[in-house]
């Protein structure tokens, strides 16, 4: 069956990001850096082993990352209480509220593409979109089992 999106939400949010990393990029804080403060917020005391593990950078960058974002008062580092080589890493308020802009940002640029519509497409398509929201989070809980198989059938043809 042919992709009648063309991708377009991918654009989309592909367009969205690029304007919030400009816009945070004044900030001081880049994509890849914003992409670190992301998975330490989601996993509080993980280790920079565990950041790479998610990520997938190098030990030089990673640790490299890690004490520029604790400079910058992102991260808080602290020892492991299993490992006294590994250190914990976990988001600052400062990363919180870095979190709260970029949430910010993207919500203005949705925002603004929706002033296109009117009142009842507005709701219309946050209907539809929510629709699309739900039925992804579900196959993602369900560890993609469902596309999983379908793309095994479709290479097996």
């Amino acid at each position: 069956m042919k992709d009648k999106t063309a991708r377009q939400i991918t654009k989309i949010a592909r367009e969205v990001s690029k304007f919030t990393t400009r816009t945070l990029k004044t900030e001081g804080i880049g994509a890849a850096e914003l992409d670190f403060i992301h998975v330490v917020r989601k996993n509080p005391g993980i280790t920079q082993a565990g950041v790479r593990s998610v990520l997938g950078i190098d030990k030089g960058a990673c640790a490299r990352r890690a004490a520029n974002l604790e400079l910058k008062g992102y991260l808080i580092r602290t020892p492991s209480p299993q490992d006294k080589r590994a250190q914990c890493l976990t988001a600052t308020a400062k990363a919180d509220l870095l979190k709260q802009s970029k949430a910010a940002i993207e919500a203005e640029v949705y925002a603004w593409l929706l002033e296109e519509f009117n009142e009842h497409e507005a709701d219309l398509f946050a209907a539809l979109l929510n629709r699309l929201y739900l039925r992804s989070k579900a196959e993602s809980q369900a560890n993609f089992t469902h596309l999983s198989e379908r793309l095994r059938q479709k290479q097996g043809q």
